[in-house]
């Protein structure tokens, strides 16, 4: 029934569509209306019809066709951006502006709005997909769960930043049960899960053939020039493809195929070009047609299909997430602080986005060797003044202690510092430490504790899956932090929506952001005692959602600008330079490398960044107080913002880390600079290519500055920070430059901290070689060994590309993960790959001499972990064909014998890994005796 009115604002045209919602009780709710509702739960209430967003777009349709953006800011705003905050579902743009036949009479050719017949026909399948969703009941649903298997790396199966994923399968399975699905018995853990999941038949060849020759030809020929022929692909086996998953009654638990070549996983998620190879194509046909599953659950972010080829929004028939998932309904669990990426599932795949906690935070705490040198530090503090031998006889024995203890390596402290000095150091470390907070395990998707608030959010987060699933309404929340002071995002479980762009950076966020610049140059001052005069500022999507702009803030202040709000709508409307009186200090030139993601989701803001470095560089100023006006009198270009190609993610340099393929750091360097290949600029922020443009800025820049605003996450959490961070810095030594590497943490945004990477990393490392970081991931099996191996990755990563990771960072996590015998146990017994991967990377590290152990027996240790690790990897799947076949044999009988044959092996084996520990264990009692 087609509805006509004037605004969802209106208070009659409420009305109007309350009282014509309630007597028609439709299924679905197609809305072309603009903008927001604002408090729309009048209209759309929880556990209503279902609300998709269609687009009348004002794009032109040529610029539509040809624009990896897809749609032009106004469009993005008005249609996506704040419809969201209805918690509606983007269904796409089903019409866009063309040019009329000329009129001679009047000499005049009109612009229409003309429908795109295939954009239609995709959003009728989305709404009869929703609508056989809602209308087939709940045992009778088939319902796919996937879980994500980025980056990718051994041991690392269902990774997602801060959740447990393969036990919040297991919950929802039992979630799922007693709300009356056929999800089968759950499995008693996570790890039961996980080695549930094998390798079976699926999609047979013949039928691959006949969906593939239905897909649009781009498709096709973009698949087979990349990959060949299906029958190439090695997840072909027979005449079928194979993939992972394990079936619960009608619930499917799986692992989508990898986008490309294995060893480029990490690196293909991101990729701008490179189509999925035929198996992740057939994985996507399988589910929709082999399975035919109503919903897809995708547990955790995030995944490869909404990194696909395509348009970033308004996708055609010819993007590879419209391609490989059609109209199937996706339910995505997302963490609630990562507002960014979950707009591109949002945007991308129709996603409605499920917010979930941040694991919960605890204080590190101090060590029993830290809290003895604190209490000295107290009694120096208290002699000072009073009793002047007691406390040069403290002073003394504080130094010595930090000494022992290895403790005065943390605090930056050698045999030459100066004693005052040394003790300065060692007070400020032991503050900088001693309340920092780290993660206290994983979050469990839908799970209670004894806090009130994550009691609720649990609740919520249930409620919210199910009511997804029954294909109705799901409330819209905002992203954020919460351990950031957001407390607007509790409870969790709402459709997540973001900032509206156009209002970006916030007047609060240029407060903060004016503080965080001022650490900065305070710092900077200090340590070199003179002003920056040229730095680079990583700028991410995520990050600048979270915050409300102000890492556009700190860099706006470090030029001498801030921007002009309209008072009637609260929008930037441009930008004022302030005189150089009020600064106090020389302006800095800024230039900004921002990620794929922000390109995407702030073209307004792109060229506000452009506008405000013209502004600058055009004013009438000496060169030792603008030196980016002496650069545009000297004749350089002004352009100050630069990114990789539209449609392009990442720093350029993962896909060598990810391989470890790079002789040294200068390849990785070369390849940071090739990826930041593009300019954006002009009024509407337009790409255009610029080579060498922005290494020249690197070769001039005094720091780069990098923000960590989220105090539940930390520069070991995923590869970004390391990529970004580390690609800089390779290229600043590919350039012959030295660079400080600056991370600003505002995770306090009252109290902005600039820290060198060093100590930060240092700092990191302490957090996660405490008991209490250790204890809480162990209680999270699988999941929580691969938090400790990433941990160890990212660091090893850091070292390869900055060199700035101290030796003794390496020794602390050995020392805390495998010469620990509790937690080299529980990583070989829960996780053996991840176990493996970890020796593998300590490996990398002393065959790149970035650590220099004092064991002398670490690499033959290293080696009879990774022994072991194998071992137990065998055991794993052993494990499974035992579990098979045992089945098999109460139906068929034959395999009874095999069954009890691989069980002796298991045991044989075992047998066999304990001897080797024992001795592996003797063997470190007589080194350290030795020692």
């Amino acid at each position: 029934m087609p509805l006509f009115l004037t605004s969802l604002k209106d208070a009659k045209s409420r009305a109007f569509v309350r009282d014509a919602i309630a007597e028609t009780a439709p299924d679905l709710i197609l809305t072309a209306t603009a903008f927001a509702a604002g408090d729309a739960e009048d209209i759309f209430p929880a556990g209503g019809p279902p609300v998709l967003q269609i687009i009348p777009a004002t794009t032109a349709r040529d610029a539509w066709a040809n624009s990896p953006r897809g749609l032009a800011a106004a469009d993005l705003a008005m249609h996506v951006v704040l419809p969201e905050l209805d918690g509606r579902v983007l269904a796409g743009a089903i019409s866009f502006k063309d040019m009329a036949a000329p009129d001679a009479d009047l000499a005049f050719t009109a612009a229409l709005n003309r429908a795109e017949p295939q954009a239609i026909a995709h959003v009728a399948e989305r709404a009869a997909a929703l609508i056989r969703l809602a209308l087939t009941p709940r045992a009778e649903r088939r319902i796919a769960v996937l879980m994500p298997d980025y980056p990718g790396a051994p041991g690392r199966t269902g990774y997602a930043v801060g959740l447990d994923v393969p036990e919040s399968v297991r919950r929802a399975l039992e979630t799922l049960a007693d709300a009356g699905y056929d999800a089968g018995p759950a499995p008693a853990d996570s790890k039961s899960l996980l080695d549930r999941i094998v390798a079976s038949e699926a999609l047979p060849l013949a039928d691959y053939h006949r969906l593939f020759a239905a897909l649009p030809e781009p498709v096709r020929a973009a698949i087979t020039a990349a990959w060949g022929r299906p029958e190439d692909d090695r997840d072909l086996q027979g005449n079928a493809f194979h993939f992972r998953f394990a079936r619960f009654g009608h619930v499917t638990v799986a692992l989508a195929p990898d986008r490309g070549a294995a060893l480029d996983r990490r690196a293909d998620y991101h990729d701008p070009a490179l189509p999925p190879r035929h198996a992740l194509l057939a994985f996507g046909l399988w589910l929709r047609h082999g399975l035919e599953a109503h919903a897809l659950v995708h547990m955790g972010a995030h995944g490869t299909l909404e990194w696909l080829p395509g348009k970033a929004v308004a996708l055609t028939p010819d993007c590879f997430p419209q391609a490989v998932l059609g109209a199937l309904p996706v339910i995505y669990p997302f963490i609630v602080s990562n507002p960014g990426e979950a707009a591109q599932a949002k945007r991308r795949i129709a996603a409605v986005t499920l917010g979930h906690l941040p694991p919960p935070l605890t204080g590190a705490g101090l060590t029993e060797a830290e809290q003895t040198l604190e209490r000295l530090v107290d009694e120096y503090a208290e002699a000072d003044g009073l009793d002047t031998r007691r406390r040069d006889r403290l002073a003394r024995l504080i130094v010595e202690s930090a000494a022992e203890t290895g403790l005065s390596v943390r605090a930056g402290i050698d045999a030459g510092t100066d004693p005052n000095e040394a003790l300065r150091r060692i007070d400020a470390w032991l503050c900088d430490v001693k309340d920092m907070q780290v993660k206290d395990g994983l979050h469990i998707y839908g799970a209670e504790d004894d806090d009130a608030d994550r009691t609720q959010s649990a609740h919520a987060e249930r409620a919210a899956l199910l009511t997804a699933l029954d294909g109705r309404h799901v409330s819209a929340g905002p992203a954020g932090a919460p351990a950031r002071g957001r407390r607007d995002v509790l409870p969790t479980g709402r459709n997540l929506f973001t900032a509206d762009p156009r209002h970006l950076p916030t007047a609060t966020a240029l407060d903060l952001g004016r503080l965080a610049a001022d650490e900065v140059v305070r710092t900077y001052l200090q340590e070199h005692g003179d002003y920056p005069r040229s730095v680079v500022i990583d700028l991410w999507g995520s990050a600048t959602l979270r915050t409300g702009g102000e890492e556009i803030a700190q860099g706006l202040h470090l030029m001498g600008c801030r921007p002009i709000w309209d008072h009637g709508s609260g929008r930037v409307t441009g930008i004022e330079v302030l005189p150089p009186a009020s600064l106090g200090r020389p302006r800095v030139d800024v230039s900004w490398r921002v990620s794929g993601l922000f390109r995407d989701i702030f073209p307004a803001q792109l060229a506000l960044l452009d506008a405000a470095a013209r502004a600058v560089a055009a004013r009438e100023e000496e060169a030792d107080e603008n030196s980016l006006a002496a650069s545009a009198r000297a004749g350089g270009d002004v352009a100050r913002v630069f990114g990789s190609a539209p449609g392009a993610y990442g720093a350029g340099i993962e896909d060598a880390l990810a391989r470890g393929a790079f002789a040294d750091r200068g390849e990785l360097g070369a390849a940071y600079l090739a990826a930041a290949s593009h300019v954006y600029d002009g009024p509407e922020g337009t790409a255009r290519p610029a080579a060498g443009a922005f290494a020249a800025q690197v070769a001039r820049a005094d720091a780069l500055l990098h923000t960590a605003d989220d105090p539940a996450r930390d520069l070991l959490d995923g590869a970004e920070d390391g990529a970004f961070i580390g690609g800089f810095a390779a290229a600043a030594a590919l350039l012959g430059k030295a660079v400080d590497l600056v991370v600003l943490d505002t995770s306090d945004p009252e109290k902005p901290k600039a820290r060198a990477l060093k100590d930060a990393l240092a700092r990191i490392v302490h957090g996660r070689v405490s008991a209490t970081f250790i204890a809480g991931q162990m209680r999270h099996g699988p999941r929580g060994a691969a938090e400790l191996t990433e941990t160890v990755d990212r660091l090893v990563a850091f070292a390869e590309t900055t060199h700035q990771v101290a030796s003794h960072l390496l020794d602390q996590l050995h020392a805390a993960y495998l010469a620990d015998d509790d937690v080299r146990a529980f990583l070989l017994r829960e996780n053996p790959q991840a176990a493996d991967a970890m020796a593998r990377r300590f490996e990398d590290a002393r065959r790149r001499g970035l650590w220099h152990a004092r064991r002398n027996d670490l690499d033959g240790d290293l080696a009879a972990l990774r022994a072991e690790a194998r071992d137990e990897g065998r055991f794993s799947a052993e494990a499974r064909d035992e579990g098979r076949f045992s089945a098999e044999a109460r139906e068929e009988g034959p395999f009874g014998a095999e069954a009890r044959d691989i069980a002796n092996t298991r045991t044989e084996a075992r047998n066999i890994a304990t001897t080797r520990a024992e001795a592996r264990h003797q063997a470190t009692l007589g080194t350290e005796a030795a020692e």
